[in-house]
Order: C-alpha cells, then structure tokens, then sequence
C-alpha cells in the first residue's frame, strides 16, 4: 500500500459543490480532478502550492515511504488522500498520513476511516493559520499520534507526539539536531536534511540509516 510517487500539483477542477453537504455525499461528489476537504458541511478547495513545499513533501514522502515498506511498518498515503479522524470532526486531506498496519482496517478506498498514526503538513504561506490552529486541534482531538509541522519558508520543523491525556507535546531534536519518531519505531531524521539546498539525496540518507 505504501507508494513514493509524489502527488501531482492542485487543481480547482470538478463539478460546483453543493452549498451543504453530508460526508458521503461529499465522497461521491468529489473526484480525482478535485482537491478538497470537507469541513462543517462545506467543501474547501485547496490552493496551488509552490515549488518548495512540493519539492520539501516530496523528500519526506520517499524517506518515509522507504522506511514503512523496508520494515513492512504499515501504509503512507498522501494528498488528495483524505482522513477522517471522528464523526464530528471534519474530513481532512493531508499532505502525507501512515497508518501502522494494526491500524490497516481503517483504510478505506478514498479515505481513512479514524486517526491516522503518523501525519505530516508542509507549511505554505496560506496555510500556516490552518495547520498550527484548527488541523492541529483537530488533529489532536481525533486520536493523530503524532504530527509533523514542516515550514520550508520560515525553516520550522514541529514535532507534536499524543500523550496519555490526549494532549499534544512538543518533542524537540536533540542536541544532535536528531528527531526520533515515536509511532515509527527506529526512524530518525536530521531537521537540517530539511533545509538543505538541494535536498539530500534518498541514498545518502539510506547510507546514514545503514540500509544500504
């Protein structure tokens, strides 16, 4: 299920949305030419997003996409792929979600039917209010274990782990600069690979693991 192609960029294509809409009307309206999200009833169209977020999501959807099929960890999806995480919580598409593979009945064909383990935003300049306020909340509410707030503009990597009283902790790098994942057992990254220009290269980093 996992999958390292990389998404292609936006579009505001497809039919008009209704004014008001349920959840499964919303999945049966939406279509491969439509990036959407449902929230309240509503559908939001996403914006394009430029060439540095797309290229900083790229990079870290070959990094983890490697890693989760290397140790048969689960499944990665990214956007358009969408995620509901509670029947009163809205439909969101991030930019790259993981699903351990305890976890692997909530997929469903176009959507994720509960938390995902794992989720990752890349920060573009109209989303940075969204991401850091109502996905974050939300995200937190809906059981998402862990969730990555990557900002390529501003080079900011947030990494917020659920604790026991479902409450977001902040979980910086260590003195090595080095951020281990709680919910990928084993994957650690440099926070500076991020803001590297170019990115490294998926081999080098594959070196540094000792995968190769």
């Amino acid at each position: 299920m996992a999958q390292s192609a990389v998404a292609e960029p936006r579009t505001a294509l497809g039919s008009p949305a209704p004014p008001k809409l349920t959840y499964e009307e919303f999945l049966a309206w939406l279509d491969e030419e439509t990036w959407a999200e449902w929230v309240d009833g509503e559908v939001v169209r996403m914006s394009p997003v430029n060439f540095e977020h797309q290229e900083t999501a790229r990079f870290l959807l070959n990094l983890l996409s490697f890693w989760v099929d290397f140790h048969n960890s689960g499944a990665i999806q990214y956007e358009p792929f969408l995620m509901k995480t509670g029947p009163n919580l809205p439909g969101r598409s991030p930019d790259i979600l993981f699903v351990a593979e305890e976890h692997r009945d909530r997929l469903r064909q176009t959507y994720l039917d509960g938390p995902a383990d794992l989720v990752v935003e890349v920060i573009s300049p109209e989303s940075r209010a969204r991401d850091r306020g109502e996905k974050f909340y939300e995200y937190e509410q809906g059981g998402v274990r862990e969730y990555w707030l990557i900002d390529p503009t501003r080079k900011q990597a947030e990494c917020h782990q659920l604790g026991a009283d479902g409450i977001y902790r902040t979980i910086p790098a260590g003195a090595d600069g080095v951020y281990r994942s709680a919910v990928l057992p084993g994957l650690w990254i440099r926070v500076d690979w991020l803001w590297q220009d170019p990115l490294p290269s998926l081999l080098n980093i594959l070196k540094e693991w000792r995968l190769v």
